[in-house]
């Protein structure tokens, strides 16, 4: 009786256990820089893939407005992590924002300055004379001084016209402008998906301009209570991204697949693989995604005291803008 009533009480004890639900997996969200585009390929494929859910993870991907608007989000607690170009990041984080880059992703600059390929604009030289469309302000338009030093090329060379990112765009498809500012894998794909011709841009990475672009950002408090979660959502992504390089369409098709709207899937595929070059830098070629170098930083931060905007105190200590001790070790 003793031996029935023990296996009944186990027999209890099992069934309210597998009764149970699993554990919840942790809600996070993620903030675009901007309306989707082939850029943010990886986010959807991780998703897509169950990558994250491997990782605890239900993510959740919204689109931005803008890396500052992003970040001001992100600073506010309203996302828990944010996807936005770090120079911009920064010049919050030196006035005071409680935010930091868990991993940089872009490790060269995705800025140029571009025109139809038919206009044959192949050099710096070929400017000189020409047209080009600007954004006041915005993070390209504060670094082009900088190319037309490292250029040899004046003011006085060529013609601006000056616009929000849609007048830039429609002046160069509408033949107003000979060139605009734009990211190689962004500006390029909508003038495409516009006009379908070929665009060709002159990379300012190409004459020595050596910045960090976009990566992932969070905020400093959420970071310290979050240190699992963080390294969590940081060994994901890094997955996610190793998967998408391997399969571009395939990225490309899982934004579709959620947002049957985000454009279209020849230019979503062509921005994504435009995107990948700009993982790394010679010195993390062999590395894993956002392992990114101190004096590829320490680089960027000078460029933006000195063209950027940035406070002069952030030279002081550039290593208060990011942190890699939350990314997975090689082969993890």
């Amino acid at each position: 009786m003793t031996m029935k009533r023990w296996i009944g009480a186990a027999a209890g004890v099992l069934m309210a256990f597998a009764a149970m639900p699993a554990q919840a997996a942790d809600k996070v969200v993620l903030m675009l820089n901007w309306y989707v585009y082939g850029e943010h390929a990886p986010f959807y494929y991780g998703k897509a893939k169950g990558i994250y859910a491997a990782e605890g993870i239900d993510l959740e991907i919204q689109e931005g407005r803008g890396s500052a608007a992003t970040t001001q989000a992100v600073a506010a607690k309203t996302a828990d992590f944010g996807y936005v170009d770090v120079p911009t990041m920064m010049r919050a984080a030196i006035k005071g924002a409680p935010v930091i880059a868990t991993g940089v992703l872009l490790q060269t600059s995705p800025m140029s300055v571009m025109g139809f390929v038919d206009k044959n604009i192949r050099k710096p030289e070929d400017i000189k004379g020409k047209t080009v469309a600007i954004t006041p302000a915005d993070s390209m338009t504060q670094i082009w001084p900088l190319f037309l030093k490292k250029t040899g090329l004046k003011e006085s060379d060529f013609k601006t016209v000056a616009g929000d990112g849609q007048t830039k765009l429609n002046a160069v498809i509408n033949g107003q402008a000979d060139l605009l500012l734009g990211y190689v894998m962004d500006q390029s794909m909508k003038i495409k998906d516009a006009t379908g011709k070929d665009v060709y841009p002159i990379k300012f990475a190409d004459y020595g301009i050596n910045m960090v672009s976009s990566g992932i950002i969070a905020n400093t408090d959420y970071v310290k209570a979050n240190a699992d979660l963080v390294r969590r959502f940081m060994s994901a992504t890094t997955k996610a991204v190793e998967a998408a390089e391997k399969d571009p369409k395939a990225a490309a098709q899982s934004i579709l697949d959620a947002n049957p709207k985000g454009g279209k899937i020849d230019t979503l595929t062509q921005g994504f693989e435009l995107t990948i070059p700009l993982y790394r830098t010679a010195e993390t070629k062999s590395k894993r995604p956002f392992q990114v170098t101190d004096q590829n930083m320490t680089d960027s931060v000078n460029l933006m005291v000195e063209y950027g905007g940035l406070d002069a105190k952030a030279k002081e200590n550039p290593k208060a803008f990011y942190t890699n001790d939350y990314l997975p070790k090689s082969g993890s």
